[in-house]
């Protein structure tokens, strides 16, 4: 098989900020995988948390190693290729992209839709949240209606943490839950936003409030007052910073209610299914996440979607210039294609 990928850069119709920062723009990875005449693609996009940073520059290099290690093999050489892919310590977000141009090329060599390939149910598929950044109260309002009005969404992320402190993240999401059919449910995401008295403090708050789930309030270096939190937290509290892949699980077990899974840390919709698998044996909730991703990536997360709680698969929603189509959003649901493999163009 051979492998070959170009860069393409996606900007986002609305800028979004969130505790870390602001993010408008950024450049991803289109590989596609050939053999016997079939295409398969998958999508690397690179990410950010504290001092781990998986850029471009990174990525393009994994899959220049990939190209002249992988040559030999076949894609259904599956065990093999894992193995390479460890020993050269390709980076998650790398791997994320070989791993989907597998699964794509299989499903169209099987003429299958890789949902139907796993056997999955797609009418189980949950309302995929959209994310209103971190704003002036005013502004925060208007995006949620301006998302309400593009995408007809069921279900609300608002991403909390300001630096400006409680008042400011209070007054922000007041404005938008004064404004929101009750139709509409919401969850908050403070991306490590908080100290540990002061996500007490909002989890009594936006219970008050029915938010449905409290995702990553603490610094991943506070993972040991996850537990001190989830005793006192009237509401489930998820991480994600704190969860890159299966592995990480079974310490989380006991300190949190649930995950959110994002396939650029995960390393591919194998590992996905291994931590979805291993997180129901815990005890915890999922839910789907995504970075700057196009369609394609999470096009890729909408083949396994039935198997999530929670989805929040928005970030090809807010881009201007998304290169992929084929994604159907329904009623709030991020629906896959019938089609052969991913089922996009």
């Amino acid at each position: 098989m051979k492998l070959s990928c170009q860069p393409f850069t996606v900007h986002k119709r609305v800028p979004l900020t969130i505790s870390r920062g602001t993010t408008a723009q950024s450049t991803n990875l289109w590989l596609r995988l050939s053999a016997e005449g079939i295409e398969g693609w998958g999508e690397a996009a690179p990410f950010s948390i504290g001092t781990h940073q998986q850029t471009l520059e990174i990525l393009q290099a994994d899959i220049a190693r990939l190209q002249t290690a992988l040559e030999g093999f076949h894609p259904f050489d599956r065990q093999a290729i894992e193995a390479v892919v460890t020993e050269l310590s390709i980076h998650s977000a790398s791997r994320a992209a070989l791993d989907v141009a597998l699964w794509d090329w299989c499903g169209k060599a099987t003429g299958q839709p890789v949902w139907r390939l796993l056997g999955l149910d797609v009418e189980r598929i949950q309302p995929t949240s959209v994310t209103v950044g971190i704003s002036s109260p005013a502004a925060a309002q208007q995006r949620s209606q301006d998302w309400l009005q593009q995408t007809s969404a069921r279900a609300l992320k608002v991403k909390l943490g300001s630096p400006n402190g409680l008042e400011a993240d209070q007054a922000m999401f007041q404005a938008i839950y004064d404004h929101i059919p009750a139709s509409v449910s919401l969850s908050v995401d403070a991306n490590g936003g908080w100290t540990l008295d002061s996500a007490k403090v909002m989890a009594e708050w936006l219970s008050d409030r029915q938010v449905t789930h409290l995702e990553q309030p603490l610094p991943v270096s506070q993972n040991a007052d996850l537990a001190n939190l989830k005793q006192h937290s009237p509401i489930p509290v998820f991480v994600d910073e704190s969860c890159f892949n299966s592995s990480d699980i079974p310490h989380l077990a006991n300190l949190v209610d649930g995950i959110n899974i994002k396939l650029m840390k995960a390393g591919g919709l194998s590992e996905v299914l291994r931590m979805i698998h291993t997180a129901q044996a815990c005890g915890l909730q999922v839910m789907f996440g995504c970075y700057s991703d196009s369609s394609l990536a999470n096009g890729a997360m909408a083949q396994v979607s039935p198997l999530a709680r929670y989805l929040d698969l928005d970030s090809h929603l807010n881009l201007r210039d998304d290169p992929f189509t084929g994604l159907t959003l329904a009623n709030g649901r991020l629906l896959p294609p019938n089609h052969p493999g991913l089922g996009l163009n």
